[in-house]
């Protein structure tokens, strides 16, 4: 069984007989006028109900320390009782034995509460010396034995109102009747612990951490309330205003516990049930404090009033005490759970808002300031979907300082079907946290306000592709001009390229031929590759890829350009590549940037060799030109306008594919073309 019912069972039946004894002899046998059941009823009573309570929710040692003492009150009242009802028992020689639990009982109640003040709201103080203190709290539980052996008469317990001076103490032991005035200031006078205990929670309020400081201050305002109020009450008994603050303070106690558990989780309690749990204890102590107001009265002025004034007196203060008890639960309600009403009326309003919203930007705006309003939070972000349901990086609606907020509390995303729109996220609540009712709104706001995001969205698409439609017709009307440019780029990378490579043969042939090393074989090759050349041409006049490219692919095409290299040339392509056809488009601006490259190389580079690569992986065509040539340098060929480079990049680009050129160790140069092959139609086929 869990440490708190054990307490629960033990405790519970104490403090409930304790309590019964009380009323019962003081106010039903006795029933005279001075009843003294005000510090039972008004100060001991809330704190054993909220005790009691806490050990049916919390197994922390703080809530048992909690009831301990309210159930410690209440004893040693049952103990003053039975004392001055049965004054005869005085005399009796084991009178000083029973006596230990009078004293026991109140210090128990003294050392549990100020362990309590001490250490809220999680029971642990920060510092060592704190600790320690906390530690010589539990003194004043030594009053029954030390007083036992060290004082010759009865020590008995202070509000009991009889002095035990006359009364002998047989238990005494004779030779440590010298500790007796230490043991008196120190242990029956509780006033070193009790010091020691509001340091450390008034150190702990002013002088702590930032976050200890906010968790403390409440308490520590009510400790203070409560020390002013007995004070008071010590200098000036018998007045019924400072009776009714003392007891006041007394019942702020519990409730600056309910607050500790609701804003900082005291008691050990999860998030996720503070609020019902609050709920529930407020609801329970809201019950004690209006029978208690109603009660106050009478108990209060009891040796004034007769019958009949008091119980007009209990009458009137029911009926009027009655709309405070209705007023309090609603608004700790709506301090725990939101305005019901408003978050109802929230989404009433809410189809209104997203129906005066035309833009995506707007709407999203809208419904951002209806839910922050609706559930109290401190900001909301609204963030849309991709079509592949990945979230964007930034909101498109907002609500509240979002800058710098981190990550949201609670989470909710737009859905209609199976598709994602986006995701409402929502910070810190204002004031407590979200609970299932909030949850449970949050959803409901999703839900509603999903169709219309997906109906701004599909018009916003829709208006796109009305945009694009009208471009497309402008770019049918210079489809012309643009022809003849490619025209113009082909015979430029193409023909003209191939035209150089053999007027560099040529010039090999001629320096060969001055040599006297020129064999008719070469002029009969280079014969072959001008009639190879004429052959593009006219291919190339009809609009029509050059022949190889077009019946055997990108990579034959390229080697075909190896025996008409004026350097030595080398492709490296696997056998996936080679025997896989691209699409038009790539193969076309592929097979020309490798020529554009290459004639490059053999311009300006004054090479040694060159070698293509080629390589297909993740949906995308990849291509190295290399050679260990001069090299053009990463800078200038990032800054060309011009030229080869430039080709080749209008070219790449009209595929949404990259290029970057980079030198080579110990020297050359290596363009790196990426060309994507796959479309985005083909991967949803």
């Amino acid at each position: 069984m869990e440490r708190r019912w054990v307490c629960l069972a033990v405790l519970g039946p104490i403090g409930v007989a304790s309590l019964v004894y009380i009323v019962v002899v003081r106010g039903f046998v006795e029933g005279d006028a001075d009843h003294g059941l005000a510090w039972p009823l008004l100060g001991a009573l809330p704190l054993f109900v909220f005790g009691m309570w806490l050990l049916t929710v919390s197994s922390s040692r703080t809530a048992v320390l909690v009831a301990l003492a309210a159930t410690a009150m209440l004893a040693g009242s049952a103990y003053e009782t039975f004392v001055q009802r049965n004054i005869e028992l005085l005399g009796e020689p084991w009178f000083p034995l029973f006596n230990v639990v009078g004293l026991t009982a109140d210090a128990v109640a003294t050392s549990a509460l100020l362990i309590v003040f001490a250490t809220f709201p999680d029971g642990v103080p920060e510092r060592r010396w704190q600790r320690m203190a906390v530690v010589f709290l539990w003194t004043p539980m030594l009053v029954g034995p030390l007083t036992l052996l060290t004082t010759p008469h009865v020590v008995m317990p202070p509000y009991i109102g009889i002095s035990g001076d006359a009364l002998p103490n047989p238990y005494a032991v004779p030779w440590l009747e010298w500790a007796a005035t230490a043991v008196h200031y120190l242990v029956y006078q509780p006033s070193p612990a009790v010091f020691l205990g509001l340091a450390v929670l008034g150190f702990r309020a002013l002088f702590g951490e930032p976050r200890v400081r906010a968790r403390t201050r409440v308490m520590a305002i009510t400790v203070t309330a409560c020390l002013v109020a007995f004070s008071l009450w010590t200098f000036l008994p018998g007045l019924v205003l400072v009776e009714f603050g003392v007891y006041a303070s007394l019942i702020a106690l519990p409730i600056a516990a309910i607050h500790g558990i609701f804003r900082y989780g005291a008691f050990d309690i999860a998030p996720g049930d503070r609020g019902r749990l609050v709920a529930r204890s407020s609801n329970l102590l809201i019950t004690v404090v209006y029978a208690i107001g109603v009660a106050t009265p009478a108990v209060l002025l009891s040796d004034r009033l007769r019958v009949v004034p008091a119980v007009l007196i209990t009458t009137l203060a029911a009926v009027g005490l009655l709309p405070a008890r209705t007023w309090m639960q609603r608004w700790i309600h709506r301090a725990l759970f939101g305005d019901r009403d408003r978050q109802l009326l929230m989404l009433g309003e809410l189809g209104a808002r997203l129906e005066q919203a035309v833009e995506p930007r707007e709407l999203l705006t809208r419904l951002a300031e209806a839910v922050r309003e609706g559930l109290g939070a401190s900001w909301v972000r609204i963030r849309l979907a991709s079509a592949d349901g990945a979230l964007a990086a930034s909101p498109e609606g907002v609500a509240g300082e979002v800058a710098g907020a981190g990550e949201p509390v609670e989470t909710c995303d737009l859905v209609r079907g199976d598709e994602r729109l986006g995701r409402i996220e929502v910070g810190a609540r204002r004031r407590g946290e979200y609970g299932d009712a909030e949850r449970m709104l949050l959803r409901t706001v999703a839900g509603q306000a999903a169709a219309s995001v997906a109906n701004v969205r599909l018009t916003a698409q829709l208006a796109e592709q009305l945009d694009e439609l009208t471009a497309s017709r402008e770019r049918l009307v210079a489809a012309q001009d643009d022809e003849r440019k490619r025209l113009e780029r082909d015979l430029h990378d193409g023909i003209q390229q191939t035209v150089v490579a053999q007027i560099a043969g040529l010039r090999l042939a001629r320096n060969r031929l001055q040599r006297g090393e020129l064999t008719p074989e070469e002029l009969t090759e280079l014969q072959d590759q001008a009639r190879e050349t004429l052959t593009d041409l006219r291919e190339l006049a009809r609009g029509i890829h050059p022949p190889v490219l077009s019946d055997n692919g990108l990579v034959a095409a390229v080697e075909s350009s190896v025996a008409r290299f004026p350097i030595p040339l080398t492709v490296e392509a696997d056998d996936g590549v080679r025997a896989e056809r691209f699409p038009a488009d790539v193969e076309t601006t592929a097979y020309y940037v490798v020529r554009e490259a290459l004639a490059n190389t053999a311009k300006h580079a004054n090479a040694t060799r060159a070698a293509v690569g080629l390589e297909r992986s993740n949906g995308h065509l990849r291509i190295a030109i290399s050679d260990d040539g001069d090299g053009i340098g990463t800078l200038a060929a990032a800054n060309a306008s011009r030229g080869g480079l430039a080709n080749i990049r209008d070219r790449v680009a009209a595929l949404r594919g990259t290029v970057s050129v980079s030198g080579n160790h110990p020297s050359g140069t290596t363009v790196l073309v990426d060309l994507p092959v796959e479309r985005e139609a083909d991967r949803v086929e």
